[in-house]
């Protein structure tokens, strides 16, 4: 089991005997994070961060610090890690009374084994400094959204963010990029497409970057949960009970194993309804008053185009967003721009929904048919997947492999069925 300590202030002197990691989140040699630098942004906010949800970002980022830094293929499955973190936080008595619930989560989204121990803090210098301003400035110009919504730069959050605008032009959005090309040219056309089609100010929109330095692991499941927690901790600024969308067509939420290559927690769990129902639990347990939200839990991708509010607007555009699992992997072509692979699991559902709204594709796709060798093996796994689907009697154990779902099972079931089907007819004319 790898010990990482953390510390947030200078003061802090906290050790222990044998640790692999000793990292300072406020210094710029240990982790490269956006959150603080643009701090006119934040000022806007009406009030200061609810100290839970600051100590929930903090941990994301020292989750995401250790597995990114890890590799699992220093283990002996190739993959489960173990972690313990000491970790400083403001408000130890809530984080005691939920280490269980926290530790459960953050296992079943990563696939690892996590422990936490949790000592006292206080506010940092920088944290004081946004405290005494944020009441203090652009008193007439403070923005406090109806809602939040998650703007990844894919395709299901632009049809959200469209949903949405149409009820309301006062949105926050949230958007994280990584180090590479990848998605952050989409995300900035996109954000650029919603501005000029609702009029908004540009004030709406955040996009952050979080990534400890030299991180060696890509599997990076908890990026999601770190993601996540840069929209909690804006939307805690309300003081009330306020929502944050995150849209994700229910197919891919459900994380049902198709092939062989995406069992268990080699696949992302970003949106299962039951990791989703334990970060909801620990944001209630915390009084952290931002209520998750998933519109499309029982929609298939293709039913989010052609249900999408403003038709025109996403049939024209929907070829600017980025859903590939791995956009920048045309670098070793030395291509120079992010593209969709086409082969992918993501990519096949996007393929497949788009063919099902439009009857044909705009967007462009390194290989589109399934010609190179990975690309033939995982379109072979994913006509297995569709077989065994068509195999199976009762699907209702089946979309429970991934986690267990404890309500709304026909609907899930359902949804499932009209998932594959979906997937089935884009597929069926390639042949691997």
């Amino acid at each position: 089991m790898k010990n990482i300590i953390f510390k947030l202030n200078p003061e802090d002197v906290f050790k222990i005997d044998e640790y692999d990691f000793y990292i300072d989140l406020s210094s710029k040699d240990d982790y490269h994070h956006t959150f603080y630098k643009s701090l006119r942004q934040l000022y806007k906010m009406p009030n200061f961060f609810q100290t839970e949800a600051l100590d929930l970002f903090y941990i994301s980022l020292m989750v995401y610090f250790a597995d990114r830094k890890v590799l699992r293929t220093d283990y002996v499955d190739n993959w489960t890690r173990g972690f313990k973190l000491f970790v400083p936080v403001l408000h130890v008595d809530k984080w005691n009374d939920n280490k269980e619930l926290l530790e459960n989560m953050i296992s079943y989204l990563s696939g690892d084994i996590w422990k936490f121990e949790f000592r006292e803090r206080t506010l940092n210098e920088l944290e004081t400094k946004i405290l005494s301003t944020i009441d203090n400035k652009y008193k007439d110009r403070k923005f406090n959204p109806d809602a939040f919504c998650m703007l990844s730069g894919g395709l299901d959050s632009f049809i959200g963010a469209i949903d949405l605008l149409t009820h309301s032009r006062n949105i926050g959005f949230v958007g994280h990029y990584g180090g590479g090309k990848g998605v952050k040219p989409f995300q900035e056309k996109i954000n650029s497409l919603l501005k000029t089609e609702y009029g908004l100010t540009g004030n709406e929109f955040f996009n952050f970057h979080a990534a400890p330095l030299k991180g060696v692991e890509d599997s990076t499941r908890t990026r999601s949960f770190m993601f996540f927690t840069h929209a909690i901790i804006l939307a805690s600024c309300s003081k009330r009970n306020i929502e944050l969308f995150i849209p994700e067509n229910g197919l891919i939420s459900l994380n049902i194993p198709l092939t062989n290559t995406r069992l268990g927690s080699s696949s992302t769990r970003t949106t299962h309804p039951f990791y989703m129902k334990l970060l909801q639990t620990l944001l209630d347990n915390l009084n952290i008053k931002v209520i998750l939200k998933n519109p499309y839990q029982f929609s298939t991708k293709g039913e989010m185009i052609v249900n999408c509010i403003n038709r025109s607007f996403i049939k024209e555009n929907y070829s600017y967003t980025m859903s590939c699992s791995h956009p920048d992997q045309g670098r070793y072509k030395k291509e120079t721009k992010p593209y969709h692979c086409g082969t992918c699991l993501p990519c096949s559902i996007r393929r497949a929904s788009i063919i099902r709204a439009y009857n044909s594709d705009k967007t462009i796709y390194r290989d589109p048919d399934f010609k190179e060798k990975k690309a033939k093996n995982e379109l072979k796994s994913f006509k297995i997947g569709l077989r065994d689907y068509t195999n199976t009697i009762n699907n209702k154990f089946s979309i429970q492999i991934a986690g267990k779902i404890d309500c709304n099972l026909d609907d899930y079931s359902q949804l499932y069925n009209r998932g594959m089907i979906e997937l089935g007819e884009f597929l069926k004319k390639y042949n691997e």
